[in-house]
This record gives structure tokens, C-alpha cells and sequence, in this order.
């Protein structure tokens, strides 16, 4: 994946390769975040979809499914291509698999309460809100990823 990745920036022109190195961890978030997306859509749909008997009205284990799959396809690519974090430990991996989905299991709950707040109780237009609610999740998510979850370590960034 390196490689591509690699080999797609150089097809770029210089100035923009450039704009990519000087801003790489945030482009990557955003493509991994976009095929995290696609994940979550994919995964929705072949629960509601492609299981016989699977009943329409019943839409919370396809979430669920959906939800799981789009935020462990986000933790190892985060991990791995974004912010390059290395685990040496069970117990350091651990942390930080547990951190992750706990940081995400946080803005979830931040827009069920934004729903909430703005759908519920304001009458606020949902479509509006699904777009700006993405938003501020897609920002909340690469915060608590960068700040909390795949943090460097003091002295670590003086070696790199």
C-alpha cells in the first residue's frame, strides 16, 4: 500500500507533491477516512441486503455491523498508514486498539446526542445535520486520534 501510495504522489507535480509531504498524515486521514466511509456503506448494505430473511424493520445489528467493521478497517489503517504507530507489546497494542475504539465509541455518542439536540428537539433538518454532523465527527475522530490515541511518546519524536 506504501508503494502505491508512493507511486501515485509521484505522478504529481512537484509543488503538489510538495503539499502532500507537508501535509501527509492529514491527506492520508482523509483518503483512509473516505474508504472507511465506503466500508461502513458497504457492510450496511450487505447486512440489509444480501442476508435471506434478514428483517427490514430490525436496522440496529446492521448499524452495529457496520459501525464495527468501518471503525476496526479505520483503527489498522490509522495505525499502520496515518499516523504510523508501532506496537511492540500485546499489552501496548492492546491500549491502543481499546483507546481507539473507545475515542470512537465517544463520538458516536457525541452524534447521537447532536441528532438529538438538533433533530429531535430543534426539528432541525436531518439530511443538513447528517452532512455537518460528519463534519465534526470526521474532526473529533482525527483529534482523539492524534492527541490521545496514537500519541508519540516523549523522546520518540526526537529519534524520528
Amino acid at each position: 500500500m506504501e508503494a502505491l501510495i508512493k507511486w501515485f504522489v509521484s505522478l504529481l507535480p512537484r509543488k503538489l507533491q510538495d503539499i502532500y509531504y507537508k501535509y501527509e498524515e492529514k491527506w492520508l486521514y482523509l483518503v483512509f477516512g473516505a474508504l472507511t466511509t465506503l466500508v461502513s456503506i458497504v457492510t450496511k448494505l450487505l447486512v440489509f441486503y444480501a442476508i435471506p430473511g434478514y428483517p427490514k424493520w430490525e436496522n440496529t445489528c446492521g448499524v452495529a455491523v457496520s459501525w464495527i467493521c468501518a471503525v476496526t478497517f479505520a483503527f489498522f489503517t490509522n495505525k499502520k498508514y496515518v499516523f504510523k504507530n508501532e506496537t511492540k507489546t500485546r499489552s501496548e497494542f492492546f491500549r491502543v486498539f481499546v483507546s481507539f475504539y473507545g475515542a470512537r465509541g465517544a463520538t458516536l455518542l457525541m452524534e447521537w446526542l447532536i441528532f438529538f439536540i438538533c433533530c429531535d428537539t430543534l426539528d432541525m433538518s436531518q439530511t443538513v445535520i447528517t452532512f455537518a454532523s460528519q463534519v465534526i465527527i470526521f474532526i473529533a475522530n482525527y483529534v482523539l486520534s492524534k492527541v490521545f490515541v496514537f500519541r508519540k511518546k516523549k523522546g520518540a519524536e526526537d529519534n524520528a
